[in-house]
């Protein structure tokens, strides 16, 4: 069908009218070949890659001044634009509700989590209709979409074989999704979902053990090969996102051991180094002042020397799992490259949802549940377990 022959300001674009001829028999009659054709995109238009980065803060990334290393990040941003005004609704669900829909996330539905879906229209967790997501605003005009990684916007209740699936990502417009449904998962073993089925925790591969920010850029980079191995030159739109740096922090140790030390100076002085090196990339303005620390936070001179030790480890082993993110999406991005095709690919990478996360509370916690049934940790009760964060010889030996 020709560009100027489709109407594309209404969905679904309707088939076109038929301009053979029909009689009773082949005799006489003529094929109208539009008829097995079907809506190809407008000429010229680009390949779409939406990277998000989830429950991460403004200042992590070193692209806009933070102490976390994210070259391939940092390699977009000087490539294209950089923008420092992304209005967020402090909430993972309801962010991700209005980008992929370009609706105040009431109008559909996702005034909260899914987890919490109530009676009220702006808090149902249930996409109206008539609100087309724009993964199948593309579909609709040729696009090859895919969805790969975090979803969690499909009600608790309907997460099973028996649906409905009108709220799982192949309703929201995406020919493919390969992740986990859940607002977090443990990245060693990830209760995957693929397209309306669950299957379930994966092995790993080549005597490796599963990790899920490697599967998942796996994943991404194989379905690019499918679609070009079928079709040369239809445009894909791909949703890449992420679990980092939601909770639970897992990264090897290597990732982390690259942080050694380097957070021991504390809180109070990383936000001022921040703070500084946003003011010299000009992401913040010139005349810009440091918000006063919360009061929830103490001072870092106050505490105890076991304290800052935790408290520095942490952030060691979180700077290592988002350095680990940007390296997997860097594998994607060089992957689109050797495709030839990443200039022309609109990349839209966000880091963070809905900014840093305060879940854990203020001393973090090595498990969430704990947090969750009103037993945080403390941190001495919390300083027995950092061997398993991967980065102490023995718990409680000093530095």
């Amino acid at each position: 069908m020709s560009d100027e022959a489709i109407d594309r300001t209404k969905l679904p674009i309707r088939r076109p009218p038929f301009t053979g001829v029909a009689n009773q028999t082949l005799g006489g009659s003529e094929p109208g070949w539009e008829q097995i054709g079907h809506v190809k995109p407008p000429e010229g238009a680009p390949n779409v890659l939406v990277v998000l980065i989830d429950d991460a803060g403004f200042g992590n990334p070193s692209g806009f001044g933070g102490p976390i290393r994210t070259p391939n990040y940092d390699r977009m941003a000087e490539n294209g634009l950089r923008y420092n005004r992304f209005h967020v609704t402090a909430m993972c669900s309801p962010t991700r509700a209005a980008l992929l829909t370009g609706r105040n996330h009431h109008a559909v539905g996702m005034g909260g989590i899914p987890e919490f879906s109530g009676g009220f229209p702006g808090y149902s967790a249930m996409l109206p209709r008539d609100a087309a997501p724009f993964p199948k605003i593309l579909k609709e005009n040729g696009y090859a979409p895919a969805g790969i990684g975090k979803w969690h916007l499909t009600p608790e209740k309907e997460q099973g074989p028996a649906g409905p699936f009108n709220h799982w990502p192949n309703a929201w417009g995406f020919d493919y999704y390969w992740g986990f449904l859940a607002p977090e998962a443990g990245q060693y073993d990830t209760m995957i979902s693929e397209n309306q089925k669950i299957i379930g925790v994966q092995e790993g591969r080549d005597g490796k053990p599963f990790y899920f920010p490697e599967a998942m850029t796996d994943q991404a980079v194989d379905w690019l090969h499918g679609i070009r191995g079928h079709d040369s030159e239809k445009p894909w739109m791909k949703y890449y996102s992420t679990g980092c740096s939601h909770a639970p922090h897992h990264v090897a140790k290597e990732w982390s051991d690259k942080y050694k030390d380097q957070f021991d100076q504390g809180w109070d002085k990383l936000r001022e180094e921040t703070f500084a090196r946003q003011k010299a990339l000009g992401v913040v303005p010139a005349d810009a002042e440091l918000t006063p620390r919360n009061a929830e936070m103490p001072a870092w001179d106050s505490l105890s020397e076991n304290s800052r030790r935790l408290f520095a480890h942490q952030m060691e082993v979180y700077a290592g799992y988002s350095e680990n993110a940007d390296y997997h999406v860097g594998r994607l991005l060089d992957a689109i490259e050797e495709m030839g095709e990443l200039d022309n690919t609109v990349v839209i990478w966000i880091w963070g949802d809905n900014g840093a996360s305060l879940e854990g509370t203020p001393t973090g916690t090595f498990k969430e549940g704990t947090m969750v049934n009103g037993l945080p940790l403390t941190d001495e009760e919390q300083m027995q377990l950092t061997l398993k964060w991967g980065g102490l010889e023995e718990p409680g030996a000093p530095k």
